[in-house]
């Protein structure tokens, strides 16, 4: 991997963006902090197996501090290339071997083809996501059936009166009233349907569940509740009233049960000290939860609520007993479904069928592009209704991107199997509308 002369700058800015100290980080990676400080002025290089302690403690791959910007240009010029070969022999093949020279010779081209990779991208996952809200939304699926139900009414009240000469006038004045009726019952499903989907461009909150009025909340605060971490903490009634986003009472009932289980984490798991042990272990989530003596849920929990930049992306998706998401917290590139199921081969679901046992997997998401990520998954029984109560079991799965150079043990999964492209999935349950013939 070359390493730039800037890789010290990039070590000091990650550090202060989260609030990390010299001596604090030059003790994590066993150096003194007089070396550390000529590091952090460009003065002294960066070895390699230096450079992986520094990554590990302040939480971001190795090739963020070795390569910088620059890094991120190589890896969506080699994004496109692959997208390029995914489209079949006649495309033709870009020379991978000359990316470098063709970012030297070439920056700004290089530049703006990058960006036009990572655009695409965006808006292929846009539209996966408004293909399975299409198959799965249930309020569409509700509206378009009364859209049809009231036109096959009127045209069948339309035809009695057109075909039929001789017709009683109190039938006539009553298939009359019925046409009226009918079309009236037409324009405002019709209105009802228009301005549900000329809400849903403008936001995607309080719109189809209180689960996703949630989830903008949370969204909009980046999973983060910092009056939740202080020793006093911002009551939760504070964080719940008045919310735009929390429009319905079903959506506030469910955030008060998160704000509680949020302060739970908070108490159990301190900010700083898991900070602290997070640089010191990386994201492991069995290696902090033995530092910080707590069990995994816990972890996984608060190592997707973090403060923006102070750890690794990550995401998070928990289910219940019946497979259902509970709680979605996207990871980039992670494409959840909204509506519908999840694709049964997460190992979110295999958590399920063994509980306790935590699971580590290298998993690939389907996609013109397939992107990899490491997984943690683990489902733990719980009896809140004492011994005689019914035992609840939950299942997290913990979505972090991958550091590690591809092996060819990722588990091949897909978002849902309706948008999923996919071939030849043993596990599938329906044709994919993005598959040829689906």
């Amino acid at each position: 991997m070359a390493r730039s002369a800037l890789t010290g700058t990039r070590v000091r800015e990650r550090r202060l963006r989260i609030g990390m100290k010299q001596a604090d980080l030059a003790r994590a990676v066993a150096i003194s902090p007089a070396y550390l400080n000529l590091i952090e002025h460009n003065r002294r290089r960066v070895g390699p197996e230096l450079l992986t302690a520094l990554s590990a403690a302040l939480g971001v791959e190795e090739a963020a501090l070795a390569e910088g910007a620059e890094s991120a240009l190589f890896e969506g010029l080699r994004e496109g290339a692959a997208s390029v070969a995914a489209a079949g022999p006649d495309e033709g093949a870009p020379e991978l071997d000359r990316i470098e020279e063709f970012v030297g010779r070439f920056p700004g081209w290089a530049a703006l083809l990058a960006d036009r990779q990572a655009r695409i991208g965006a808006l292929e996952r846009t539209v996966e996501a408004l293909s399975e809200r299409m198959a799965h939304d249930p309020f569409l699926s509700a509206s378009l059936h009364e859209v049809v139900s009231a036109v096959t009414s009127v045209r069948s009240t339309a035809a009695i009166l057109a075909e039929s000469e001789e017709i009683a006038p109190d039938w006539r004045a009553r298939f009359h009233r019925n046409i009226y009726e009918d079309s009236i019952r037409l324009s405002e499903a019709a209105a009802a349907l228009v301005a549900y989907l000329d809400a849903s461009q403008e936001s995607e909150t309080g719109l189809s569940s209180p689960q996703e009025e949630v989830e903008a909340w949370l969204a909009r605060a980046h999973y983060h509740l910092a009056g939740l971490e202080r020793a006093h903490p911002t009551p939760a009634e504070s964080l719940v009233s008045g919310v735009p986003d929390l429009a319905s009472g079903a959506a506030r009932k469910l955030a008060r049960a998160h704000v509680a289980r949020y302060r739970a984490d908070a108490l159990a798991l301190p900010l700083e000290p898991f900070l602290k042990a997070l640089a010191a272990d990386g994201p492991d989530p069995a290696a902090l939860a033995r530092r910080m003596g707590t069990g995994l849920a816990p972890v996984f929990r608060r190592l997707a609520t973090l403060p923006e930049g102070a750890g690794p992306p990550a995401g998070l998706v928990i289910c219940d007993a019946s497979g259902t998401l509970t709680f979605r917290r996207p990871a980039p590139g992670f494409t959840l479904p909204r509506h519908g199921a999840a694709c049964p081969l997460w190992p979110l679901y295999e958590a399920l069928a063994r509980p306790t046992v935590p699971i580590r997997a290298p998993v690939e998401m389907a996609g013109r592009v397939p992107v990899r990520f490491l997984t943690y998954a683990y489902s733990e029984p719980r009896h809140p209704g004492g011994f005689d109560g019914p035992q609840v079991v939950e299942a997290l799965m913990l979505i972090l991107p991958a550091t590690e150079a591809r092996t060819g043990a990722e588990r091949p999964i897909g978002s849902s199997c309706r948008i999923c492209p996919r071939g030849g999935c043993v596990a599938r349950r329906e044709p994919s509308i993005l598959a040829e013939g689906g």
